[in-house]
């Protein structure tokens, strides 16, 4: 008798962190995941895995938002919304919506880059949520959502003829899905296009970002009439509004479906749940009743077939031993070279611009990363050199509300200084400020479970730490989680010198409790 390997199991969420909106395709046994980016740069991360399940950071699409002077400003909720990934004619593509300038499309010969330039489809506002298919008999079609805090309109899908190198849209388009017509649906938007056994297929959810569910709409032309489906829902789970994601086909000829799942402060995480067919040819996902009705997320499931488990994660920590910044980090608007330096020798140099608006989620070169999902601790060392009266860095938790510890240049010396903002015009201090004796400080950021941060600080290495008697109550941003980030700004009119030097920065988080595996088995043959 010889007895087989346990089936691995993985624990959902498959990225716990804040990857919204994702979409997801494969191509010769490898898949690819992009998100959305909104206001921050660079955007439209693209993440790669061989199983599904665990990712890796594989670049960026979008160097720079293509509206160079408008997004030069901080765009809280704008930019890059919901993108769908595709491959057609050995290219790969994203369509993405910017909902006050329209339709994007942008492609690639590799996943990884480079890309083109952003080539505007179709201009308007209030255009959201497309997806391309290209029908087998040469056609190619667009659908997407609307946005009606941009024009006044949503809860419904449209679909336009478009020319098959998506150069442009051959209609003025034919309203579908219309939610205001089906019982409960309040926000129909984010729809997926796809064709099988000669139905055509959207994938859409509904009902809000928090609260809503997966539905599927299925029709024999791609101009409708759909008939309409619930396919997954939190029911009694703890997995609120799961919905809005991608279905993907293994080499194996497995289904699977990744969606997002929004835990506000901590953005929206990444599950992976199992797919089929029943047998009236309506797609199950999740835990599914045994007549294939509306499925349920499984919070533990096998790993696809054929595939194993790989110790790779999108990185968080940095020790800026490369000339360029890590694919964790991203500015709040269009960056300027002037912003940073990275020479390759450890240290992160952050140069201050004249620009402080006394809110931090005003100041466009705030150096930010996503905030882990999981308890975490972010540490750091910053020191100033040479910068005028009036600079301050530090490190920030940020989102709708904010709060930072750093340093702070004063005439007499270095001062340490925190702050505490939102979307009023001005932020207030949290703590007493505390003379220093050097320009460099170690400084740590604590995030618990709740979320809650607590900030520490301590003069150098070896010493204790010193616990700020402040807690700060995360709050996610603008349809994005919170961050952690880094930031140096001098006062408006000052002269622009010196530097900020950062770095290493360290992100240690807390093992994941992973729940009994339900669907791990050893298996035996004779």
């Amino acid at each position: 008798m010889t007895t087989r390997p346990p089936t691995p199991v993985y624990t959902n969420p498959v990225l716990n962190g804040d990857w919204p909106d994702p979409d997801a395709v494969q191509v010769d046994g490898t898949y690819y995941l992009i998100a959305s980016s909104f206001n921050r740069v660079p955007g439209l991360p693209v993440l790669r895995s061989r199983n599904l399940v665990d990712w890796e950071h594989a670049g960026h699409a979008l160097a720079e938002l293509p509206q160079g002077s408008h997004y030069s400003l901080v765009r809280h909720g704008s930019g890059v919304w919901a993108p769908a990934l595709r491959y057609h004619n050995g290219r790969f593509w994203i369509f993405y919506p910017d909902p006050d300038h329209g339709i994007f499309v942008l492609s690639a010969e590799r996943a990884e880059g480079p890309w083109s330039a952003p080539h505007l489809l179709y201009a308007g506002r209030g255009l959201i949520d497309p997806c391309p298919l290209w029908d087998e008999d040469g056609e190619a079609y667009l659908v997407h959502g609307w946005a009606q805090s941009r024009i006044g309109v949503k809860n419904r899908l449209t679909v336009h003829r478009m020319s098959p190198d998506a150069g442009r849209l051959l209609d003025h388009g034919t309203h579908v899905v219309n939610g205001a017509d089906l019982p409960g649906y309040t926000t129909l938007e984010g729809p997926k296009f796809y064709k099988r056994d000669g139905w055509y297929w959207i994938f859409a959810p509904a009902g809000g970002v928090a609260t809503g569910w997966q539905s599927v709409f299925r029709s024999r032309s791609p101009f409708g009439p759909y008939e309409e489906r619930r396919v997954l829902e939190q029911g009694e789970t703890a997995v609120n509004g799961p919905h809005q994601g991608a279905w993907v086909t293994t080499p194996e000829g497995e289904d699977w479906f990744l969606h997002f799942q929004d835990r506000g402060p901590y953005g929206r995480v990444v599950h992976l749940q199992p797919m089929g067919w029943c047998a009236d040819g309506w797609p199950w996902m999740g835990e599914s009743p045994d007549d294939g009705g509306t499925g349920v997320p499984v919070a533990s499931h096998t790993y696809p077939a054929g595939t194993v488990p790989e110790d790779v994660a999108p990185p968080m920590s940095d020790n800026f031993t490369s000339p360029w910044l890590g694919p964790q980090w991203h500015w709040q608007a269009n960056p300027r070279e002037s912003w940073s330096f990275q020479g390759g020798g450890g240290q992160l140099v952050l140069r201050p611009q004249a620009n402080d608006p006394v809110n931090l989620r005003e100041l466009p070169n705030v150096l930010g990363q996503i905030l882990p999902g999981t308890p975490s601790t972010f540490t750091t060392v910053l020191e100033l050199a040479d910068v005028p009266e009036g600079t301050r860095a530090g490190v920030v938790v940020l989102g709708q509300q904010y709060a930072w510890l750093g340093i702070i240049r004063t005439a007499d010396g270095y001062v340490l200084g925190s702050g505490k903002g939102g979307e009023g015009p001005h932020e207030r201090p949290l703590g007493r400020r505390i003379p220093l004796d050097s320009p460099r400080i170690e400084l740590q950021i604590r995030t618990d479970g709740t979320p809650r941060s607590t900030f520490a600080w301590r003069a150098g290495a070896g010493e204790p730490w010193e616990v700020q008697g402040w807690n700060f109550d995360v709050v996610q941003g603008k349809w994005i989680g919170a961050e952690l980030g880094l930031f140096a700004t001098s006062p408006l009119g000052s002269q622009e010198k010196g530097n900020v030097i950062v770095g290493p920065v360290r992100v240690d988080t807390a093992p994941v409790s992973r729940p009994a595996p339900r669907h791990y088995a050893a298996t035996s043959s004779t």
